[in-house]
């Protein structure tokens, strides 16, 4: 259990660094309740549990080389860009792009989270180098790596679950305005997320 409240200890620091995906949860509570939010989380979280099993693989190390990763750095800023621009416009009853206006219910929720969070699959890169670091410094086996896994993406679903719970009760007190205000900061948020992506790349190729 020890080695499972390290990787639930090491998940809720990241959590602590605020991202695109939890600001997506809590848009999703306010906006279409618990049960919708609760289903982005889900696919969050499985996805992180697949990039951080792909990482154990060593697939990491393919990503590690610069063109590979630069195709995936540009091709996930893109869709960050897209969502966080469909995010605006829907304010406005419009949906930027047709393919993206997808079921406010659970189903299209969990849909957006799939999406979302494989947008960005350089993280395998960063799972692979810190699940490395565990097997180097305190020799864990398989087993151990498993256990610590599990932590990791347990932080995931108990820190966004919150941030779900949050929203909704929020919802209540938030007038129709400022919700749409919210939801254009979140775009705004996403996109620049999107932008980030694409200048790091830019920046490591001076």
């Amino acid at each position: 259990m020890n080695i499972y409240f390290q990787g639930l200890k090491f998940g809720m620091l990241l959590q602590l660094a605020i991202g695109p995906m939890c600001l997506m949860v809590f848009n999703t509570a306010q906006n279409s309740g618990f049960l919708p939010s609760l289903s982005l989380v889900v696919a969050i979280a499985l996805v992180d549990a697949f990039y951080i099993t792909l990482a154990g693989f060593g697939i990491s190390r393919m990503l590690e080389k610069k063109k590979i990763k630069n195709i995936f750095k540009i091709s996930g800023a893109i869709v960050l860009i897209l969502f966080g621009i469909n995010t605006i416009s829907s304010v406005y009853g419009v949906n930027f792009i047709p393919g993206l206006g997808l079921n406010p219910g659970s189903q299209g929720a969990f849909v957006k989270g799939i999406i979302l969070t494989l947008s960005n699959p350089v993280t395998i890169v960063f799972w692979g180098s810190v699940l490395t670091t565990k097997i180097i410094q305190e020799n864990f086996t398989k087993k151990k790596l498993f256990v610590f896994s599990t932590g990791l993406v347990s932080a995931t679903v108990f820190f966004l679950s919150f941030i779900a719970v949050l929203g909704t009760l929020l919802c209540q007190f938030i007038p129709d305005r400022i919700s749409g205000v919210l939801n254009i900061v979140v775009g705004v948020i996403i996109i620049c997320f999107g932008l980030k992506m694409i200048v790091k790349k830019e920046k490591n190729n001076l």
